[in-house]
């Protein structure tokens, strides 16, 4: 594929570095520079991952042994929702597909026979009982704890059996907690082996040219960089396709009232025996605090919604939440942008990560939304010369993923019962858009399946409505009425099939902290 000269970069951090990367093993004889500043900082937050990230490290040919390690990275097996309900408790939105039984998958199942009261998520799937147990998802030997999808590949002489997410047909039953900022050091070290120029320098001016296209940027210290793409990894500031291109910002304010975060670098006390192989969302008054365990850390912050709290005030709280062991970190307060660009392809200039759109970090979608950006570009992109059409389809694509997840995060908040404060109040009171109140109104009625989702790809399965909604209590108030006429052998054999692999599971996989410590092992 001949994407003409050359492509620059603007940004390092997790975008810049993952697009360079990736752009250059698939790119291999075009040239590709990216400006770095030193003088721009990065949000530099614990970060979590969808499981399709695995396809990024396989595409370019990285074991966990050798990316891990050097990231702080650990393993997420799901994502613990504490307090999003009236009355309080948790659930857990696993890695993890339904059995299907009978044609049936086991939630519907489970809302027609609830098998000795037992939650749904624990009577469904293995993945709750590894996270309160620490368990890791792989055996020593490398094995992954799902028989479903291949476990071990020799990166020298195979190839993992698909690398892309159009290509993506089996669920990965884990994703990835890591250390933003090492990432981006990791993946520049990379990226620059195979011949990624790194610039580090400031941008002081886009020129554009006659038709509108960027023509040059103007740096600092090394004049005028010149691409026949360019590529918007500038975060918030949208640097290239906001203001130079002057293409607008389509908020999401008016349905995802959260537009403030703090986030703290919590040290582990000395006992790291408990890193917990799972992201933690915990709802509070005016919004929720995330929880990632990295190797050497905790990545914690508390996501909420200035109209409600002040950022003194959420300080505190987050501070008081936590306890004694965040009394002395410092707090990195963040204003984020909700919402997208209108389109993410204008001119010769593609925005990635950030730059181009991002909703507020309640599913952890801000990688994979960099991941697919990339892998459609790749799609999309065919040289100096743009297709109209080719370029309205990019934009449609891009535009359902981000509007799509923002309709599931959407649900996480009109679904909660909760309604005890003036933020929690404030979420029911919101117009939302009719699609998901027709879509809502159908599931108090009948759970989510594979035709009543947003049918446009944003990376969420039927199953993860299913689990968001049995976990709020947002449920019918009936099963199907197909299974009182069915037979429920097989269902309650596979409930105890469940139970059983479970306990084993349990029992043999070792801990979350025993195999990242082998992980670090085998790469020195």
């Amino acid at each position: 594929m001949m994407i003409g000269e050359s492509i620059v970069i603007v940004g390092g951090g997790s975008a810049g570095w993952m697009t360079a990367a990736y752009l250059k093993k698939a790119l291999r004889g075009v040239d590709i520079a990216l400006i770095e500043s030193a003088n721009v900082g990065t949000i530099g937050v614990g970060e979590a991952s969808f499981s399709t990230m695995k396809l990024f490290f396989d595409y370019l040919g990285l074991d966990e042994s050798e990316w891990m390690p050097p990231c702080n990275a650990t393993y997420k097996l799901a994502i613990k929702f504490t307090n999003w309900s009236a009355g309080g408790g948790h659930f857990y939105h696993p890695f993890q597909r339904y059995e299907i039984i009978g044609g049936n998958n086991l939630g519907e199942w489970w809302l027609h026979l609830k098998p000795n009261e037992t939650p749904f998520d624990s009577a469904c799937f293995s993945t709750p009982s590894l996270c309160e147990n620490n368990r890791s998802p792989r055996y020593l030997n490398g094995e992954v704890f799902d028989h479903k999808v291949k476990t071990t590949f020799n990166f020298a002489s195979e190839a993992p059996p698909n690398t892309f997410l159009s290509d993506h047909r089996s669920q990965y039953p884990y994703g990835y907690h890591f250390e933003a900022s090492l990432l981006a050091s990791f993946l520049k070290d990379y990226a620059t082996a195979l011949g990624v120029r790194c610039i580090k320098d400031d941008v002081e001016d886009v020129l554009l040219s006659s038709d509108g296209s960027i023509d040059c940027l103007r740096t600092r210290r090394n004049g005028a960089v010149k691409g026949s793409l360019y590529v918007d990894c500038t975060g918030f500031r949208g640097l290239l396709i906001n203001q130079a291109l002057k293409e607008p910002f389509v908020s999401f304010q008016d349905v995802l009232l959260n537009d403030r975060a703090i986030a703290l670098q919590v040290p582990y006390q000395a006992d790291t025996s408990n890193i917990q192989p799972f992201t933690s969302a915990t709802a509070l008054p005016s919004g929720w605090v995330w929880n990632i365990p990295l190797y050497n850390r905790v990545g914690t912050g508390y996501v909420y919604c200035s109209q409600f709290i002040s950022s003194e005030q959420a300080e505190s709280d987050l501070r008081a939440h936590l306890g004694p062991r965040a009394k002395d970190c410092i707090a990195n307060h963040i204003k984020m942008r909700i919402g997208r660009c209108r389109n993410s392809w204008v001119k010769n200039c593609f925005a990635i990560g950030l730059s181009s759109g991002f909703v507020e970090p309640l599913e952890s979608t801000g990688i994979f939304f960099i991941q697919f950006g990339i892998e459609e570009l790749l799609r999309h992109y065919s040289g100096s010369t743009t297709d109209p059409e080719v370029v309205a389809d990019y934009n449609r694509i891009i535009a359902d993923r981000i509007d799509g997840v923002r309709d599931f995060l959407v649900l996480h908040y009109r679904a909660s019962d909760r309604a005890d404060t003036p933020f929690w109040k404030a979420t029911k009171e919101i117009s939302v858009p009719s699609s998901v109140d027709q879509r809502l109104a159908l599931w108090k009625k009948r759970l989510p399946n594979e035709r009543s989702i947003n049918s446009c790809y944003h990376g969420f399965e039927f199953y993860s409505y299913s689990v968001m909604l049995l976990g709020l209590r947002y449920r019918p108030v009936n099963s199907l009425p197909t299974l009182r006429h069915s037979n429920v052998s097989a269902a309650v054999a596979a409930f105890q099939a469940v139970r059983d692999r479970t306990a084993e599971l349990v029992r043999t996989l070792p801990s979350h902290l025993e195999y990242l410590q082998h992980l670090r092992r085998a790469r020195n």
